[in-house]
């Protein structure tokens, strides 16, 4: 059996612990799916307490029509510091009638990610750009000048009317 130099140890040690960095983190998010309790919600069948029973409280509910339950679930990953990126996506939408009664059962996949990239860091706003002085030092001399508001002849005087 052939021995490592000491030399070597110290370089073979650092270049395994970058490779380590290198692999991918998985993370799940929202929903833990049961495949066997999703399949037993039936249309026609269960309403909206059984559901609650079988499959817990949705994601989110929609707040228009009958109020639609959601149930999400996303696989994503990501190399060391990088944003995730998802590798797969289920969205379970239940739909109820006005009595309460499951009238259908949608199934959305990782298509229907959408993708959204601010234009810019910062808000445009109406106005004059200042800079960072001219905010901090631009109302010197204007409190109590003539003809500014709220100094000399403000009426800020209570012996005169």
């Amino acid at each position: 059996m052939r021995v490592l130099p000491a030399a070597l140890v110290g370089p073979v040690v650092v270049i395994g612990a970058a490779l380590g960095a290198c692999s991918p983190l998985p993370s799940h998010q929202g929903y833990v799916v049961d495949a066997d309790l999703v399949n037993s919600v039936q249309p026609g069948v269960d309403n909206r307490e059984s559901v609650l029973q079988t499959l817990g409280r949705p994601s989110f509910a929609s707040q228009f029509n009958q109020g639609d339950w959601y149930y999400i679930a996303r696989e994503s990953r990501a190399y060391g510091f990088q944003t995730p990126r998802p590798k797969s996506q289920l969205t379970l939408q239940i739909s109820f009638d006005r009595a309460g009664t499951v009238t259908a059962i949608r199934r959305g996949s990782a298509e229907q990610i959408a993708s959204i990239t601010p234009s810019s860091k910062t808000t445009p706003t109406l106005g004059r750009n200042k800079s960072f002085f001219s905010e901090l030092f631009g109302n010197i001399g204007t409190v109590g000048a003539p003809g500014a508001a709220g100094g000399q002849g403000g009426g800020g005087n209570r012996d005169t009317p």
